[in-house]
């Protein structure tokens, strides 16, 4: 997968798109949020509607426990995608799920389906109850980083409202192993004031989550990208 993930980045690099667009980027420069946002939006179309990511580089240390940075939010203007989110519930909570539009709803049944195979989903929201049989599935659904947690907000006596925010675009954000934090803040067709406005939400959220033990700068660098284009790095304190 690794590998695979390096040619279609390769392919992305030397295709004219791409490099019509690297000529509206000053690789030496930082842009303020709405600079960067009016020049991704000059980039050369793809033939879909891409994504605009953001990517931040935080000074942690991986070494130590608070190091480890994820969390979620709604941003302002969601992020023009509906995920597909499956709820582990029972009982009222359940009928709160399906009401709020989850693609599955269950128990130990859904934990079995999602044992023999069936993945095609985006969020697994699991109530607290619930976490005896969902538990099973750490070795299925921790390696595509799907497996409820209460630190992500996934684990909770609130299924209803958990699958509603899900849905709507709700933000589930981790540090890598470079700690670096990648995520979605829009689509290219957004008006670039509401790019823009969720970016700023983005870093400000991010900002507020530093640990208390670390130190010197926390956001060292951030840069914004469309699915097919290049980084336009920002200029953030």
């Amino acid at each position: 997968m690794a590998a695979a993930g390096k040619t279609a980045a390769a392919a992305r690099r030397g295709s004219k798109r791409y490099r019509k667009a690297a000529e509206l980027v000053d690789p030496e420069k930082l842009y303020p949020i709405e600079e960067a946002v009016a020049i991704v939006k000059q980039f050369p179309a793809a033939k879909f509607d891409e994504t605009v990511e953001i990517a931040v580089r935080l000074g942690v240390d991986l070494k130590k426990q608070e190091g480890g940075i994820r969390g979620t939010l709604v941003l302002p203007h969601g992020v023009g995608k509906e995920k597909r989110v499956v709820a582990f519930a029972e009982g009222d909570a359940a009928e709160a799920a399906r009401a709020s539009g989850a693609l599955e709803v269950g128990g130990a049944e859904l934990v079995q389906k999602v044992l023999d195979g069936w993945t095609d989903f985006d969020v697994a929201i699991a109530h607290p109850a619930m976490m005896r049989h969902v538990g099973k599935l750490g070795r299925v659904l921790g390696p595509k980083g799907t497996m409820p947690s209460p630190k992500s907000g996934t684990v909770t006596d609130d299924v209803g409202t958990a699958v509603r925010e899900f849905r709507a675009g709700k933000l589930e954000y981790r540090t890598d192993t470079g700690a670096n934090v990648h995520a979605p803040v829009g689509k290219r067709s957004f008006p670039g004031e509401k790019l823009a406005q969720n970016i700023r939400a983005f870093l400000d959220h991010l900002g507020a989550s530093r640990p208390a033990a670390a130190k010197g700068s926390f956001v060292r660098g951030a840069s914004i990208s469309t699915t097919m284009g290049p980084g336009v790095a920002l200029a953030v304190s």
